[in-house]
């Protein structure tokens, strides 16, 4: 018999998908701030101006988002806690990890059972996700800043204009956005193939919050 257990509590799931939306809204204008291709006839147009102000309102809503989950990482249940994101603080999770590469790596078949909603590789993979996260808008607010001389993004990140300069910030910001969109596309892949061979719900788990325990995997 298959037992279900919830997973993943809503505010889990919210952030997630607030987060992929934004990050796909913020790719795509990010993309247009530093390669702008529409030619406007008139400046009335205000082609790059809208451009600017939807980077900046989805930059302000990934940040909400992005805290919301650190907060929610002190206060959620087991599956979404501190200890997921650090595997290899704990033998089992430095173990799980060992038996998670090989897995990936084919050299060996069987999945080593796991009831987090992540498993202890992909764990640690998604705690080097939210560095990323959190260096993106560090580096994006600090370029912000510029045009408020005195603001607050300014007075908060401006040294790091002094400190890196900002053409390094750019570079920074701008790679680290396609290597968001390079992990999206192997979360997508992964988590498919992790429904497919665990049969355990996880696409369906970050709608609904449930995944499918067999009976010899539970703990």
């Amino acid at each position: 018999m298959v037992e279900t257990r919830y997973i993943w509590e809503w505010p889990v799931r919210l952030t997630h998908w607030v987060n992929a939306l934004c990050i796909v809204v913020l790719s795509l204008t990010g993309y247009y701030i530093g390669h702008p291709f529409i030619t406007a006839p008139e400046t009335a147009d205000y082609v790059m101006g809208w451009d600017r102000f939807i980077h900046f309102v989805f930059a302000y809503l990934f940040t909400v988002s992005v805290v919301s989950r650190l907060i929610w990482a002190t206060i959620g249940n087991q599956h979404c806690g501190w200890k997921v994101f650090f595997p290899w603080a704990y033998r089992d999770g430095r173990r799980n990890m060992w038996k998670m590469f090989k897995f990936y790596t084919f050299t060996t078949k069987k999945i080593p059972a796991e009831i987090w909603g992540h498993n202890s590789l992909a764990a640690l993979a998604y705690s080097g996700v939210m560095i990323l996260f959190l260096t993106q808008i560090v580096t994006g607010f600090a370029l912000y800043g510029q045009f408020e001389p005195g603001g607050f993004w300014n007075t908060l990140f401006g040294p790091l204009l002094v400190w890196v300069g900002a053409q390094t910030l750019r570079l920074v910001h701008h790679l680290i956005m396609w290597l968001l969109i390079g992990f999206t596309i192997h979360h997508v892949y992964s988590a498919w193939l992790m429904d497919v061979k665990e049969r355990n719900g996880t696409m369906t788990s970050i709608f609904g919050g449930y995944k499918f325990i067999k009976p010899r995997n539970l703990q």
